[in-house]
């Protein structure tokens, strides 16, 4: 693990008309992961894509593929891209009734599996999870669209998981996703998240290396 944040683009906020040339651009300016969001319409009010998109994404990447399940049927969701062999693959608490069961599934596919968390969810509800889990992705937006305000109890949210994380020493990794910019990346690098994700900031930005860059700040 390196001693800065590392970065993840999320592709809801890329053009999908030229996906190809964002997952590209993204690549190039050396990102850590590329953050793939699933949504089924269901848990959240929207849809986006399914692996007969991301496959082809799988090949032009030169990053691995963090996909981070927004569904009702998570089980179902994991076996239809765990063949596209993603780093990781998350999936909502709020919706999963057997979770160490699905944990134990995702591992088995040699994929890295981890818990998001909604802004309302709490941590103490995957306490007894963690040393499972490779990492926790802490929703600092309500799920399902892209370009939202970024609710900042997420601060308090990861320094109390980074405290039980290492009174554990466990090596699991926080990830934030939600509302992430250059504005709010010190303080969620302080508060202990090692992965942040975002969307609109680096694919709206005039130059996506430099927003990129802007967010790998180094760890004290």
């Amino acid at each position: 693990m390196t001693n800065r944040m590392l970065v993840a683009p999320s592709l809801l906020s890329a053009d999908f008309g030229n996906l190809e040339r964002d997952v590209r651009a993204i690549c190039e300016a050396d990102c850590d992961l590329i953050h793939v969001d699933v949504m089924d319409g269901h848990f959240v009010p929207n849809l986006t894509i399914g692996p007969v998109v991301v496959e082809p994404i799988s090949r032009i990447a030169t990053r691995p593929l963090d996909i981070h399940l927004m569904v009702q049927n998570n089980t179902f969701f994991v076996e239809l891209f765990a063949p596209l062999k993603p780093k990781y693959i998350s999936f909502h608490i709020e919706e999963e009734k057997h979770p160490h069961r699905l944990i134990s599934k995702i591992r088995e596919y040699g994929i890295s599996p981890a818990i998001a968390l909604n802004p309302h969810s709490r941590i103490e509800d995957i306490e007894y999870l963690l040393p499972e889990l490779d990492m926790v992705l802490l929703m600092s937006v309500n799920p399902g669209f892209g370009g939202q305000k970024f609710i900042s109890n997420v601060y308090d949210k990861a320094t109390r998981l980074k405290k039980i994380i290492r009174e554990k020493k466990l090596s699991t990794l926080i990830e934030v996703d939600g509302g992430v910019s250059n504005k709010n990346i010190n303080e969620l690098l302080n508060s202990g998240v090692d992965i942040a994700v975002s969307g609109s900031y680096i694919f709206k930005s005039q130059n996506i290396k430099q927003a990129i860059d802007s967010l790998k700040i180094e760890k004290n």
